[in-house]
């Protein structure tokens, strides 16, 4: 099978070039910290819901308890959450991100716009517009993601 040349790309593909370029842009930005995708994950989703029970964290990132009180204990040891008992029950700890864990967290909504403005880059406002409208037009007609 020949090679395709960039020209000859489906369109497709160039969608999942973007998203691998927005994809790379984050997990660079995450590694720049010393935390992996999932660290990064469930430290940005505590700032958003703090107070989370494991259970809840567990459920939105879509893996076993086991495996996030394994995650929050590494999390735990750099001092970027805490989990705290509420009410004089110790079996129900509720989960915060530090001070510590929300700085260190803090911007990447910025460096993700900065990363789409970068992809952007070489299109002209227009061009962005028109872009925007197909893509508008496009995802229209497809189901909406979920978010948990």
């Amino acid at each position: 099978m020949e090679a395709r040349g960039r020209n000859d790309t489906g369109s497709i593909d160039l969608f999942r070039w973007i998203g691998w370029a927005q994809m790379k842009a984050g997990e660079d930005w995450i590694r720049e910290r010393e935390l992996t995708h999932a660290q990064g994950f469930v430290l940005g989703y505590l700032v958003q819901n703090p107070g989370a029970i494991q259970r809840d964290i567990a459920e939105v990132s879509r893996t076993s308890a086991a495996s996030v009180s394994s995650l929050l204990q590494g999390l735990e040891r750099r001092g970027l959450v805490e989990r705290r008992s509420e009410g004089g029950d110790e079996r129900k700890k509720l989960v915060y991100a530090t001070p510590t864990g929300a700085e260190l967290i803090a911007g990447f909504d910025s460096a993700m716009i900065a990363a789409q403005e970068s992809i952007l880059a070489p299109l002209s406002p227009a061009e962005r517009d028109t872009l925007h409208m197909l893509l508008t037009k496009i995802t229209a007609e497809l189901p909406q993601p979920t978010r948990s």
